[in-house]
């Protein structure tokens, strides 16, 4: 494999752990620091040894350059008096310390993805200009993993019942009655269980917090890089210090403005960037002759799709039952990965070939693990009574502060029918996530920030946008670039959820603007280095 192949499959696997997993272990702190009064400088991060287990990976020559720390912000910035919380943070130094431009704080979205492990795989992600000029900085934002957690339960068992009431994709009353009363479960935990940070997890608190981080390591201005749901944070920064931010890269973006004022709406939008995205994935297909799923791909995904709900599951020879919920579910994570595309196909050829027997031509046996491709995510039951919750549920603390939804709990199943009509491969997976949680959610003033998102920063906000990102999807980034007071959008004619790591294009041009300030001309173009099939699909104008 390549040392750019290596760097991309780096950069997925990084991404990926930290979007869907929290992080486990603790690190060993130096004393936090203590938050600083108002009007005076914070107190600089007391670095500290990092525990041997959180540098996994890590090659025992650069061990030396690691370094990771706890320091103490406001719970509530606006009264300070109220008390602390701890960012736990990982740093990585500079591999030239004598021609350092500062630090690069990294955020890999979710929201509430543990961003704290990150400079580990800085390699995978950045150019070796970018590592030897600038500290690479990982933190959990507040209220995730190893920083001062949100946690809605005491015990795994309670989690665990009520999270195993959620059906992943309810159809019938009897599946979205149970659903809703679980949500309705989560937010009375979380009421009774989260306490005062509940009320201080919007993205506007993590801004806030940002800033004080990047005083605390000495820079006069913010370098930062934002994946996914990390460019609202950097919109939100940039939009409340403009005249504190150096150069700050956005990655697989959201659309502030709609997120920030109408939930439901933008997850609608969102919903159909996964549409588009599986359609242009079927589409390649068709064009590839090796595609195990092709030829006809989108009318049998359709075919196996209906045949999932009004047949039910079906169970393959190694004795593996596929539902409905596992298909869909598989399929939007795979959209992430345009690595697994291949894989992925022979794994639905397989599902359909045993779905319909006598009308698909058998082709070879798959040489993938066709099970684990389709395997749901689940919590593990722990055999001890009363086991800790270890945990956290900042992905919603965030989100539902931040997205209004002026909708009932009794609403949701008209939205899925709804939104299935208008979106029938994933509406209604997706309406059962937010629009069902953040009704219910307890917070009572999050006070997120809203905008105006236009204030003018002195060097453009580099703004990259995959054509085919399924979670983000590119009209985002247009939007992004467009809503920004001064920003340069890149775009990229490539699948999958975010870039860098993944195009020689777009890494170079990060690299100019991180430690030049250079940014590319309008209108440019990258190609990923490596396409997920052979054909090419037409590159957009």
């Amino acid at each position: 494999m390549s040392e750019r192949s290596t760097r991309s499959a780096g950069r997925v696997a990084t991404l990926l752990l930290a979007l869907v997993t929290g992080v486990t272990g603790l690190i060993v702190p130096a004393a936090p620091a203590a938050a600083a009064p108002a009007g005076r400088a914070p107190a600089p991060i007391a670095w500290g040894q990092c525990a041997a287990a959180d540098l996994t990976g890590v090659p025992e020559a650069e061990r030396p350059q690691f370094s990771c720390g706890h320091y103490a912000v406001p719970l509530d910035h606006d009264r300070p008096g109220r008390g602390t919380i701890n960012i736990a943070l990982m740093r990585r130094a500079a591999n030239n310390p004598d021609a350092k431009i500062g630090s690069l704080f990294l955020n890999p979205g979710g929201p509430g993805g543990p961003g704290y492990t990150m400079p580990r795989s800085g390699r995978n992600i950045f150019e070796p200009e970018v590592l030897d000029r600038f500290d690479l900085i990982g933190f959990d934002p507040r209220g995730v993993a190893r920083s001062t957690p949100l946690r809605c339960f005491a015990t795994e068992e309670d989690a665990d019942e009520v999270f195993g009431r959620m059906h992943p994709l309810p159809v019938t009353p009897g599946e979205e009655s149970t659903t809703l009363k679980a949500y309705k479960d989560y937010g009375r935990f979380c009421g009774r269980f989260a306490g005062p940070l509940l009320e201080h997890m919007s993205t506007k608190d993590v801004a806030r917090d940002l800033d004080l981080l990047r005083a605390a390591v000495g820079d006069r201005k913010l370098s930062y890089v934002g994946f996914s749901y990390g460019t609202l944070l950097g919109a939100t920064y940039v939009n409340m210090f403009p005249n504190k931010a150096r150069a700050i890269i956005l990655d697989g973006n959201v659309d502030p403005t709609l997120r920030l004022r109408d939930g439901l709406e933008y997850d609608r939008q969102r919903t159909g960037g996964f549409e588009l995205a599986l359609n242009a994935y079927l589409q390649r297909c068709d064009e590839d002759p090796d595609c195990a799923f092709g030829p006809n791909a989108r009318a049998k995904f359709t075919r196996l799709h209906d045949h999932l709900r009004e047949a039910g599951p079906v169970t393959l020879p190694d004795g593996t039952v596929v539902t409905e919920a596992d298909v869909i579910g598989s399929t939007a994570s795979v959209l992430y990965n345009p690595v697994q595309f291949g894989p992925f196909a022979e794994a639905l050829q397989e599902v359909y070939e045993v779905a319909f027997p006598s009308t698909s031509a058998r082709r070879a046996a798959p040489t993938v693990d066709v099970a684990a491709l389709f395997a749901e995510p689940r919590r593990s039951a722990d055999i001890h009574p009363d086991a800790p919750y270890v945990s956290d549920d900042s992905y919603a603390a965030v989100n539902c502060s931040d997205k209004p939804f002026d909708i009932r709990p009794s609403d949701v199943p008209r939205v899925a029918d709804r939104w299935e009509r208008q979106m029938p491969d994933f509406g209604r997976y997706l309406a059962w996530n937010d629009p069902a949680v953040c009704p219910v959610w307890p917070v009572r003033d999050p006070d997120p920030y809203r905008g105006p998102w236009n204030r003018r920063t002195e060097t453009p906000v580099l703004v990259f946008g995959n054509y085919y990102d399924p979670a983000t999807q590119y009209e985002f980034s247009r939007r992004m670039s467009r809503q920004l007071g001064n920003a340069r959008l890149v775009s990229v004619d490539a699948f999958g959820h975010c870039i860098l790591g993944d195009s020689s294009c777009t890494d170079r041009i990060a690299a100019d603007y991180l430690v030049d300030l250079e940014v590319p001309r309008p209108g440019t173009v990258c190609q990923p280095d490596v396409q997920p099939f052979p054909t090419p699909v037409e590159s957009r104008n």
